[in-house]
């Protein structure tokens, strides 16, 4: 069971504004190195890596090195579903934005963005729309879903790789994930993250350069109509 003391520890390094600011680059599921992240929360090289020696050791980044860099990303999909879940409940508040809350204002954020490994924003939850008002996908118990028969056939047309997304037995199949700007589940773990490779695969998404905001090509708008019947 987690203590009291632990939940307080885990808050409070989430809680510490340039500690925030990395981990919510870190949410575009890609690593980076070190200077990138003290770059993005505009602190020095050396207050950066005390930061990120206490997240690795809270297990909530993992680390590797690479020549003379040292890589870091998010240690697991559950530290993703948490800031996830911590931004939507951020988006809640009556208070006016701050500029250091600047993401709760960016339309592009907000439209399609990477949610660690898998879709969000209005186009992540389009297409989890699409999957379960065509009876493809279906609540299971409180914080799943499950894929139906139907819903098998679809991806597979699609070209969903599910062998592969089966076999990742260290996480969750089809996890549903609060989005903080929709306030809705969009689909996450192995299933989101497959469905999300095959929009960047077929060219219908493009990610941008350090920012988790994910650019929707002409041909991803076409493949929204055309095989999920959504309009964003």
């Amino acid at each position: 069971m987690t203590t009291v003391n632990a939940l307080s520890e885990i808050a409070a390094l989430m809680g510490d504004p340039a500690r925030a600011s990395m981990l919510s680059l870190l949410m575009d599921g890609r690593a980076h190195t070190a200077s990138d992240l003290a770059h993005n929360a505009g602190i020095t090289a050396q207050t950066a890596s005390g930061h990120l020696a206490r997240m690795v050791e809270a297990n909530l980044l993992a680390a590797r090195a690479e020549g003379r860099n040292r890589f870091y990303r998010l240690a697991s999909a559950d530290v993703a579903h948490a800031i996830e879940s911590l931004m939507a409940l951020a988006g809640t508040r009556a208070a006016p934005a701050s500029k250091a809350a600047a993401w709760r204002r960016d339309p592009d954020l907000r439209f399609c963005r990477t949610c660690y490994d898998h879709l969000a924003g209005q186009v992540g939850i389009a297409v989890t729309d699409s999957l379960t008002r065509h009876g493809h996908l279906e609540p299971k118990g409180p914080r799943d879903w499950q894929l139906t028969n139907s819903g098998e056939l679809f991806c597979e047309r699609l070209g969903v790789d599910l062998d592969t997304a089966r076999k990742t037995s260290s996480r969750h199949f089809a996890r549903q994930c609060l989005d903080w700007s929709e306030r809705r589940p969009h689909i996450s773990g192995a299933l989101g993250a497959a469905i999300a490779d095959t929009f960047f695969k077929r060219g219908w998404a493009e990610r941008l350069r350090r920012s988790r905001t994910v650019r929707l090509t002409d041909s991803g708008r076409r493949a929204l109509g055309s095989h999920f019947g959504a309009t964003v």
